[in-house]
């Protein structure tokens, strides 16, 4: 019985309307008094930086896990789209940020196709597909790294508006769109009914299929987003580096926001939220000269931390 209680007792205090925001609170103010230089606009703004293609990422991930599925292939897609649009930036961005965005839906709708049409788990689909598009993205870019120059192109990355980066700004639009599909929309009320109970959803007239499409090309899309972003920044198309490990912090960010692996729920403010605790973690860590696999490890925990509760929950 008290362990029931005690399970209860944690289950309130993270609960990812509460729990979630109040523990970033209180990372964030923990190093603003213990991490010299942490508390800064600088340090701030350089945070957000960082953890914007994470967040965009991590928006379609939502998605994903809402229909109780999952998109391991956004950082192959990252990738994929890094090389197609270094090679083709000589041709205008007219064309090369269309076609890399084509290769991102691609892999999206493959996706679907996989898990819709020939029903297989979405786990087994997209580690199966991040290892192809991590190699066809090899292939395309010879294993190499791929350089350019266009100033136009990498404003997307490096560029502001304002006092703030533009793909901070990028993030923001997005997070506000996902928000508004899943609280205002019939689409958004579709994957949290595909996610709760496939089934009943069928029956109540839903075609879970499409929805299933539709959500796959939104990931990718999402990612491809992401990787046009990162490889703006670096000026160059990277197809062994960029994205690795982005599905890892975008798996986080979900979770520990509170969206569950058992899906029918979809926490876009969570998913912001724990983003923003991976990163301050990663940060205070830099700063305070703790080896980045300290972090890796309490990141861990976290997850475990959360995705425990949210099995006691269900349970």
């Amino acid at each position: 019985m008290k362990t029931k209680k005690r399970a209860s007792s944690w289950r309130t205090l993270w609960n990812p309307n509460f729990g979630a925001p109040v523990a970033l609170l209180i990372l964030y103010v923990a190093n603003a008094i213990f991490t010299p230089r942490f508390a800064t606009i600088s340090n701030t703004l350089n945070m957000l930086l960082q953890v914007s293609t994470t967040m965009i990422i991590a928006v379609g991930m939502t998605f994903a896990i809402a229909s109780r599925g999952i998109d391991l292939t956004v950082g192959s897609t990252m990738a994929l789209v890094s090389v197609i649009v270094a090679l083709l930036i000589n041709h205008g961005i007219l064309i090369a940020i269309p076609v890399a965005l084509a290769g991102a839906l691609l892999v999206g709708f493959l996706n679907g196709f996989l898990i819709s049409r020939l029903s297989l788990e979405p786990l087994i689909a997209t580690l199966a597909a991040l290892i192809i598009w991590r190699g066809i993205a090899q292939v395309i870019g010879d294993g190499q790294l791929v350089p350019f120059t266009n100033p136009t192109f990498e404003a997307l990355g490096k560029g502001y508006l304002g006092a703030i980066p533009i793909q901070v700004v990028i993030a923001l639009i997005v997070i506000a769109a996902a928000i508004f599909c899943i609280r205002f929309t019939l689409f958004g009320r579709h994957i949290v009914a595909v996610g709760g109970n496939e089934a009943a959803a069928r029956l109540a007239g839903i075609r879970a299929e499409r929805v299933k499409y539709i959500i796959y090309m939104i990931s990718a899309l999402l990612a491809g987003l992401a990787g046009l972003i990162e490889t703006a920044r670096l000026s160059m198309g990277d197809p062994s580096k960029i994205g690795v490990n982005a599905e890892f912090d975008a798996i986080a960010a979900v979770v520990v926001g509170g969206t569950p692996f058992s899906g029918g729920r979809a926490n876009v403010l969570g998913t912001v939220v724990g983003a923003l605790i991976m990163q301050v973690i990663s940060t205070s860590f830099n700063m305070l000269l703790i080896p980045f696999t300290w972090s890796l490890v309490l990141k861990s925990v976290i997850i475990l931390f959360a995705v425990f509760l949210q099995r006691s929950r269900e349970v």
